[in-house]
């Protein structure tokens, strides 16, 4: 199992790159590879539909999330909707990068909660033709659950965002299996 994680946050110290750290370390103290990619230190050109060659900054996101099993993703909530730097990466996938995998959005918020953000994440990733974990994660103006050096604080959402990857790992695994199964079927008929 492989799993993608993409910061779509240009600001440093973001508190939704701060939870895809996290992420980051829970996963693999379980032994799970990650990949990591922060928008706020790779810089991708515009998306183009234009543009007839992939540009190389844009090659290792393709490639990571090609690999990937599971994608997460993370974004502050700008306007009620995602960051511009996330949707432009997005910009650079298509369904045949994505089609079948699993997704765990993650949102930060300035308001109460960030779920016009994960509402339109969701949206994307259907149309990518991804499969959208029933779980996802949002964390509100006053929920500084890090303090300035990262270090978790907030215990119940901590346990909630715990709760959250762990069954989005069920589902990879659930969807890594089947697909498995669907391979090994089509095979021997």
């Amino acid at each position: 199992m492989h799993i993608t994680l993409i910061a779509g946050s240009n600001r440093h110290h973001a508190i939704s790159t701060s939870i895809l750290r996290y992420i980051e370390n829970l996963l693999k103290s379980n032994n799970i590879p990650v990949s990591f990619i922060d928008l706020a230190a790779v810089q991708l050109p515009l998306f183009s539909p234009d543009s007839e060659v992939v540009p190389k900054e844009a090659e290792p996101l393709i490639t990571s999330v090609e690999q990937a099993d599971g994608i997460i993703l993370g974004t502050p909530e700008y306007h009620g909707s995602i960051s511009g730097t996330l949707k432009n990466a997005l910009d650079y996938l298509d369904n045949r990068h994505v089609a079948g995998k699993p997704f765990l959005t993650v949102s930060s918020a300035g308001g109460p909660l960030g779920v016009s953000s994960l509402l339109h994440l969701q949206s994307i990733i259907r149309n990518l033709h991804g499969i959208h974990c029933p779980e996802w994660i949002s964390v509100g103006e006053g929920q500084s659950i890090f303090d300035p050096n990262g270090l978790p604080q907030d215990k119940e959402i901590l346990g909630r965002i715990d709760q959250a990857v762990e069954r989005f790992i069920a589902l990879v695994k659930k969807l890594g299996h089947d697909s498995k199964h669907s391979e090994k079927v089509m095979m021997e008929t």
